[in-house]
């Protein structure tokens, strides 16, 4: 399966990205046939490599004349429809820029159909993004990953003033991404960029698993002193059974909070939707004994599971950082023992290996129905499976959910 992997170290643009997907190997002949056929007025697209603090890379520049006319999301959207992109292209093309229409809309305060488009609805702009959706559609991944999002520091000025950043409409666009710290004074998340992200990025966090077949750099526009101005992007094979997606830790030290409390937080945090909630004893200041609490979650998951510690703890902080997280694909699997059906979990190992795990509840169940030991249903519950785990293997279905306790 095709995997391209988005280093936003520096942030990421519409040029940025066409840039970076150039260098990867999208030839930029019929990027530049598509974005004409747009009706555009004499909108040409150069490529051409540069140096950004020392290191080389693609930039893609849109040269045409100035305009001084806004368009609206319908304006753009027919000219789309009237041009030679594939309908795929086309699609994603449309996609953005209704993600765009959205962000803009709601930030005004008014409607899709009303929202004027001032900067990204100039020639450059609508290019870049148009140009963007051809380049992907030709690359072609299957799937989408990307590093944390840097947005810069500082102010901007726009058609409707000085704003901090991020600009309104890449604060939209960005909901529910992972924002990455930079100290950059800069704008290095622009609204095409993150449209770009909005639109396509499947998941959020570190380089997945794979084989790397090529590397593009995108050069940004100007030269920073900090580091340098480029998107990378990976393009390769992702291994074989291997899963990757990025999760939230939440933790906090808790010094004065009892055992019963910190187990009725345990339950409400479960309830709250948790991946995973532990404790570990710890010993802080002025040697008091305490106790680091410790959830995992996912990004829509963060601002309930935050006010559940909050009420339950009476914590006065709590950390949070996004971690990737390399896990087995998992299917579900009812093995029959000699006591019974028993519900569990099949792993699939990266080698194409597999292993199961009987579901507690389940054999807890059958425990107390038949007042056996636990652990007599275990084993009972190996043996089935071990008699026959290929049959077992074709049998398993996938499942997204999520064996609580077990995860990682």
């Amino acid at each position: 399966m095709k995997i391209a992997y988005l280093d936003c170290s520096s942030g990421i643009s519409g040029d940025m990205t066409l840039g970076a997907l150039v260098d990867a190997g999208v030839p930029l002949e019929p990027i530049q046939a598509g974005v004409a056929s747009l009706g555009l007025p004499d909108v040409r697209i150069t490529a051409d490599e540069v140096r950004r603090h020392g290191f080389r890379a693609v930039k893609v520049r849109v040269e045409c004349p100035p305009e001084k006319n806004h368009r609206h999301l319908h304006h753009i959207v027919d000219k789309i429809d009237a041009s030679t992109l594939t309908e795929p292209q086309k699609e994603l093309a449309r996609r953005m820029f209704t993600r765009l229409g959205e962000a803009e809309a709601k930030v005004h305060g008014t409607t899709v159909r009303k929202v004027h488009f001032h900067e990204v609805g100039a020639a450059d702009s609508i290019a870049d993004l148009v140009g963007s959706a051809i380049a992907w559609d030709l690359l072609g991944p299957a799937r989408i990953v990307c590093s944390p999002v840097p947005v810069g520091r500082g102010e901007i000025q726009i058609e409707h003033g000085r704003v901090g950043l991020p600009a309104p409409a890449t604060a939209e666009l960005l909901r529910s991404v992972p924002i990455a710290a930079s100290d950059v004074r800069a704008e290095l998340t622009t609204p095409t960029g993150a449209a770009i992200i909005a639109t396509l990025v499947d998941e959020f966090g570190g380089i997945p698993a794979m084989s790397i077949e090529s590397i593009g750099y995108g050069a940004g526009d100007r030269e920073l002193t900090e580091q340098p101005n480029v998107l990378r992007i990976f393009v390769g094979e992702a291994a074989e059974h291997s899963l990757s997606d990025v999760v939230w830790v939440l933790e906090t030290n808790l010094d004065d909070v009892s055992g019963e409390v910190i187990g009725h937080c345990f339950t409400r945090l479960g309830e709250g939707g948790a991946l995973d909630v532990y404790a570990t004893a710890i010993q802080m200041k002025k040697n008091r004994p305490g106790v680091k609490l410790t959830v995992l979650c996912g990004a829509d998951r963060i601002a309930k599971l935050e006010q559940i510690l909050f009420k339950e703890t009476g914590t006065l902080g709590i950390r949070r950082w996004a971690a990737s997280r390399h896990k087995l694909e998992r299917r579900s699997l009812e093995v029959v023992t000699r006591f019974g059906p028993v519900a569990g979990k099949l792993a699939v190992h990266d080698d194409g290996g597999i292993s199961y795990s009987p579901e507690f509840e389940s054999c807890r169940a059958i425990a107390e129905q038949r007042r056996l030991a636990i652990r007599d249903v275990y084993r009972a519950a190996h043996e089935a499976f071990h008699a026959a785990p290929a049959s077992h293997a074709e049998r398993g279905e996938p499942t997204g959910g999520e064996d609580h306790g077990r995860t990682s």
